[in-house]
């Protein structure tokens, strides 16, 4: 991972209830991540913020629809428009899921797992490298929460995006909170994951909440990040040095000043992590 990358330091989610407010107070984020799909758009107020937003702050894309693992042919329309938008937005990287989401006609609305099998390593990764010929750049993908596994596993998860990015030069965002959640619910060691992934390759972290419903957890990104996502993610640190970091926050929104309130938590942790040092020097 490039020092650039890591000195992004520590975004925000970019979403509509906050839109009017950052571009009227300039909140003090270092950098937004944008859901790609919001903005996939011809005009309008969607846009309008978007570039008001980006003339103050460096901007990521992260997208919920390329299904980067599905059977079907890639959507050469929707990399065109991928491509239009990134050359208006300049991103900082682009990134979306390790995941299937679309079926034969129709988008699902999901983030589906994937069967960890050489079959299925083969052919994500030809898929990775058509979408980076159109992008002009490393795709970076996300690992996603998970309630079920395939029968037919050659790998674990951790093992299949360490070969992933090996063979196809994609990069990875580590999402700390949903490695809590799949570790939770398949009953591995959380830690396994984050130390069998390459560091160098790690472009950016998550941080999100979950709900807890005893027996399993489920990736609401609802709530607040719960203390084990928060210790996992100092841990983390402290293995992989500084990364950027954001916080993510889809329903139940509270007001901004709150979610400012948790990503100063982020900071002090990250920073404790590295013995009290900057992110960047």
């Amino acid at each position: 991972m490039s020092t650039d990358a890591a000195c992004l330091g520590f975004g925000l989610g970019l979403r509509p209830p906050y839109y009017q407010q950052i571009v009227e107070q300039r909140p003090p984020v270092d950098w937004f991540e944008i859901v790609t799909e919001n903005f996939l758009v011809e005009g309008g107020k969607p846009l309008y913020y978007l570039d008001a937003i980006g003339e103050h702050y460096p901007l990521v894309m992260h997208g919920v629809s390329l299904s980067i693992g599905g059977p079907h042919p890639l959507d050469r329309d929707y990399l065109q428009r991928l491509k239009q938008l990134a050359q208006r937005v300049n991103p900082a990287w682009i990134s979306d899921h390790l995941c299937w989401s679309r079926g034969s006609a129709h988008q699902l609305h999901d983030l589906l797992p994937l069967p960890f099998t050489e079959e299925s390593l083969q052919h994500v990764a030809a898929r990775v490298r058509q979408v980076q010929d159109v992008i002009e750049r490393p795709l970076v993908l996300e690992n996603v929460s998970s309630y079920l596994r395939s029968a037919d596993d050659q790998f674990s998860e951790w093992q299949f995006l360490a070969a992933l990015s090996e063979l196809s030069g994609c990069e990875l965002l580590l999402d700390v909170n949903n490695v809590y959640v799949s570790a939770r619910n398949h009953g591995f060691e959380p830690w396994d994951f984050i130390s069998g992934l390459p560091p160098q390759r790690i472009r950016q972290l998550h941080l999100a909440g979950h709900s807890d419903y005893g027996s399993y957890l489920i990736d609401t990104h609802d709530q607040p990040v719960a203390d084990p996502v928060w210790q996992l993610y100092q841990r983390a640190l402290r293995h992989l040095g500084p990364v950027a970091t954001l916080l993510e926050r889809d329903d139940h929104y509270p007001p901004l000043a709150e979610l400012l309130d948790e990503l100063g938590k982020a900071r002090v942790v990250a920073a404790e992590a590295l013995e009290a040092a900057p992110l960047c020097d």
